[in-house]
């Protein structure tokens, strides 16, 4: 496919805008939970806090569709290896010196093996070396699977199969894993539980990606979900308490099912309002950075949640055992989120404008900016 005769699509204000929020909920899961395990403060924090990966998945099927329209499969990929995969690697570096320097710290359930057969391990499983990057993998299957996704739409195949996939999400767990639970297999079982852990999340999230693409597809959908807007906050509401009573009745969260409903809802406010949202030109502003940063964000992110409760000996959840101490714990969560994204944002900003004076041309490349 020739690009140089396909007009180009311009960028939707309230797209951008939700990428923006979309990373924020990602920060915020990983600086805003409290509660000890088990409590009914950990059940609620995590409810309104994590989940964001859904809205950061639905937003990657919405642009893929969009964008759909210049879509050729060998350039597909040497963009995503280019924009995506590469500066995923080059960001991994400080998680896999922390990962071999410093391995009862950093919490490596793979200490003692080959150096060389641990990165392999890291890079195709993620969430050791950096926790929040096991999307990396997962979102990998995604591209790879660009071309068969984008053969089932023009078959009318693939919204059909929505309300499965729906389904799948609700009644299959994205399941969990710490280092802490996998010490008692041996190297080769710890690596499987990791790749069944990233494998789980693509099925679990696979509905939230084809979400996205039929409503980049039918956009006037959004139009019509926005006229049932309270209905789907209710619904949010009831869903999200239902998931907290389970947590505390049984131990078990879906986490992803309100935020699915929450994302239908963001998407209809963003774009009904979208002309207002332009006319705040200093909040737009900032969202459109924050987009702009995201996927550098998502890259460097934990490790200043790490260096944070390192050097202030916290917690990643923060008990809470009064009141008083739980406005405390907030606050020291608040300052946490505030912390790192300003930490973040710099880094990013000063590493794109060195390689800038370098000559470096596509800094995207090396840091996903």
């Amino acid at each position: 496919m020739n690009d140089t005769n396909i007009k180009k699509k311009p960028m939707l204000n309230y797209i951008n805008v939700f990428r923006g929020i979309a990373i924020i909920l990602i920060l915020m899961a990983h600086t805003m939970q409290f509660g000890e395990a088990g409590s009914i403060e950990k059940y609620i924090s995590f409810e309104i806090f994590a989940g964001g990966t859904a809205l950061f998945v639905f937003i990657a099927g919405y642009l893929f569709q969009y964008l759909s329209y210049k879509f050729e499969y060998k350039n597909y990929l040497k963009k995503k290896w280019q924009n995506v995969i590469i500066p995923y690697f080059i960001t991994s570096i400080p998680g896999i010196i922390a990962c071999l320097a410093i391995p009862n710290i950093y919490k490596n359930p793979f200490d003692g093996m080959n150096i060389f057969a641990q990165i392999g391990i890291f890079i195709t499983t993620g969430r050791v070396h950096n926790l929040p990057t096991w999307f990396m993998p997962m979102i990998t299957i995604f591209f790879l699977l660009s071309a068969l996704l984008l053969y089932l739409e023009r078959k009318n195949i693939l919204y059909k199969l929505l309300p499965l996939l729906l389904l799948v999400t609700i009644f299959v767990p994205r399941g969990d894993i710490e280092p802490d639970w996998v010490m008692n297999l041996d190297y080769t079982g710890r690596y499987i539980a990791y790749l069944k852990y990233v494998l789980m999340g693509f099925v679990h999230f696979a509905s939230c990606y084809v979400l996205g693409m039929y409503f980049s597809k039918y956009g006037e959908m959004i139009d019509k979900f926005y006229d049932k807007r309270y209905l789907l906050i209710f619904l949010m509401v009831l869903v999200s308490a239902f998931d907290v009573f389970l947590g505390i009745k049984y131990n078990v969260m879906n986490g992803t099912a309100s935020k699915l409903l929450l994302t239908v809802i963001a998407l209809a406010y963003l774009k009904h309002y979208d002309e207002k949202i332009k006319s705040m030109t200093k909040f737009n502003k900032f969202m459109d950075i924050t987009a702009k940063y995201s996927f550098g964000l998502f890259f460097v992110h934990w490790y200043y949640v790490f260096l944070f409760n390192y050097v202030f000996k916290l917690a990643p959840s923060i008990p809470v055992d009064s009141l008083l101490n739980g406005v405390l714990v907030f606050f020291i969560s608040a300052s946490r989120l505030v912390t790192v994204f300003v930490l973040s944002f710099l880094t990013l900003y000063l590493m794109k404008k060195g390689l800038e004076k370098l000559g470096v041309k596509n800094t995207r490349t090396f840091t996903g900016v």
